[in-house]
């Protein structure tokens, strides 16, 4: 399979839902990843995003607050119909202070199932030998 670059993401194959995992050298950068494999697992979105939208997520464990976060996405694309471009994940007082670019729904191509939530069954998200790595799964 080859060695995997310092930061990315993909989706991987799950009955029936969509599974992703994403990877980067710090915490913050692989939850910016996963949100990135999210949006990527049903779309195909412009790099530059027009409309900038922040949030935050109180401190918890490192899963919670990455579920946090794509939650928020996922809430964000189903009442506003738009998606992020791109993503930046800061540490702010023990949680995350989210960026998110969202692009113009003009400009996006759904390519498939749009995920309805994250599921909490086979989350991983922890420190590995190259830095962070996650894995979630979302029901779609």
């Amino acid at each position: 399979m080859g060695e995997r670059p310092p930061v990315g993401h993909r989706s991987v194959p799950h009955t029936a839902d969509v599974r992703i995992e994403a990877w980067a050298p710090a915490r913050e950068r692989c939850v910016a990843e996963a949100v990135a494999g999210l949006v990527g697992s049903f779309a195909e979105v412009p790099p530059a995003g027009e409309q900038t939208v922040e949030f935050r997520v109180d401190p918890g464990s490192d899963e919670d607050m990455l579920v946090a976060v794509l939650d928020e996405v996922i809430f964000r694309m189903d009442t506003e119909g738009r998606l992020p471009a791109s993503a930046d994940v800061a540490a702010v007082e023990g949680g995350f202070e989210v960026r998110l670019r969202m692009a113009d729904p003009d400009r996006v191509e759904v390519v498939g199932a749009v995920p309805k939530a994250v599921s909490l069954h086979e989350l991983r998200f922890a420190p590995d030998v190259d830095g962070w790595s996650c894995a979630v799964t979302l029901d779609v």
